[in-house]
């Protein structure tokens, strides 16, 4: 069943997709039949390799919302080869488009493939199979009208998250209610919703300010509860957007019960979720000034904070050249540590394991591996050299090492064969 489709406007921040990279294409077999050549040899053409799945940053996206009914990406598979030494066509790549802010994550893993921040920036999740060798390749002095081909190496699948977190500068941080919302669009252009009841700030909201040429982006992150460094409330979610933030500014009711109380509880939630964050630059605004019992804490002088009225704008105007200089004066954070690329490598080696099962023995490691798939079994003569090729790759005096006896079973990854020792 096909996921829900998002509803209109909604800031989709997280998806799961599945991408599956293109098969490499059969090398070909074929022999030359010019009649001014009386002895043709082999002109199999190669395979073409598989396209690969490719992820761009575009800034004119803004929300994951365009892959929630496209959970499966998939690339096209390579071409196979062709008499008269013609080499398949590559499979096409499959590029999309996704919000700048993206990050790639390997969900069996954790790891982060990319971190794409910038336009423009892209990266290859999932990378083609490389096509077969034709028959060309298998000739020698002893066959020289070999019969044999390759087929394609399988195309790399992966399972993956993506998460998008916001682009800013200052991150607004509050708890829910506190104005945050109207602040932003008293500093900024953005209008976003506002109401006088929590939870009104579903999604981050984005602003920009520009205060006498002090250029900064504001982000308004939804209101935090108790817990959301746990995930509370969508409080994973939301905190996500202030990791790239180069400053914080926590944003409390000034006229609640207990505002200083308030403020604790908002930087605990952002110590429980990421030390690194909660250590970040900030400022304090103590909002809603134009209520009595806010202006009579501020006229006690206590706590060190900004006081303003989000909707009348006074302190506003002070507390936006605080941020201009907060911003100018703190670099940005550091960019998220990716995971070097580990796309199969043609011809990549690697020693041979065998290992006693309880049904036989398991033969593992890149260069046997390879092997299997890179032969043909309908083909006799593919057999023949499959099993020399295990010999020289000491697969069969380490099955010898290993107590293997004739009729034992024997397993590559998905091959199950009898064992018989060499001749």
């Amino acid at each position: 069943m096909a996921p829900a489709p998002p509803r209109p406007g909604v800031l989709v921040d997280e998806v799961r997709v599945q991408a599956h990279a293109g098969k490499g294409g059969r090398g070909a077999v074929s022999f030359r039949h010019e009649p001014y050549v009386p002895k043709g040899g082999p002109d199999g053409g190669d395979g073409g390799r598989g396209g690969s799945v490719v992820l761009t940053a575009s800034s004119a996206l803004s929300s994951l919302n365009g892959l929630v009914r496209r959970p499966i990406l998939r690339a096209e598979d390579g071409k196979g080869g062709a008499g008269g030494l013609k080499h398949g066509r590559m499979g096409r790549d499959l590029r999309l488009e996704v919000p700048v802010g993206t990050v790639v994550i390997q969900e069996d893993t954790d790891e982060i493939l990319g971190d794409l921040r910038e336009e423009g920036a892209e990266v290859v999740v999932a990378k083609g199979g490389v096509g077969g060798h034709g028959n060309v390749h298998f000739k020698g002095p002893i066959n020289r009208a070999p019969r044999i081909s390759e087929p394609g190496l399988p195309g790399e699948d992966r399972a993956l998250r993506l998460e998008l977190r916001s682009i800013a500068d200052i991150g607004l941080i509050g708890p829910p209610n506190a104005g945050k919302s109207s602040l932003l669009a008293a500093m900024t252009a953005a209008r976003p919703k506002v109401g006088n009841y929590p939870f009104t700030t579903l999604d981050p909201e984005l602003g920009v300010a520009d205060p006498d040429g002090a250029r900064f982006v504001l982000a308004d992150i939804p209101g935090l509860i108790e817990g959301a460094a746990q995930g509370a409330g969508l409080g994973h979610r939301f905190l996500r957007h202030v990791e790239r933030t180069r400053a914080l500014l926590y944003v409390i009711d000034g006229a609640a019960a207990d505002p200083w109380a308030d403020l604790e509880a908002v930087r605990s939630e952002v110590k429980a979720y990421s030390a690194d964050l909660a250590q970040r630059p900030s400022l304090v605004a103590m909002n809603k000034l134009d209520l009595p019992a806010a202006r009579a804490r501020r006229d006690e002088g206590s706590g060190s904070a900004i006081w303003i009225s989000a909707l009348s704008g006074e302190g506003v105007e002070e507390l936006q050249e605080a941020l201009g200089r907060l911003t100018a004066e703190t670099p940005p954070p550091p960019p998220l540590e990716v995971a070097p690329p580990r796309h199969h490598i043609r011809g990549l080696p690697g020693p041979v394991l065998v290992e006693r099962r309880d049904w036989g023995f398991e033969v593992r490691g890149g260069a046997v591996e390879r092997l299997v798939q890179r032969t043909d079994f309908t083909s006799e003569e593919a057999l023949d050299r499959f099993q020399v090729q295990l010999d020289r790759l000491g697969v069969s005096s380490a099955l010898v090492d290993a107590g293997a006896e004739p009729g034992d079973t024997v397993r590559i990854r998905d091959l199950e064969f009898e064992y018989q020792p060499p001749r």
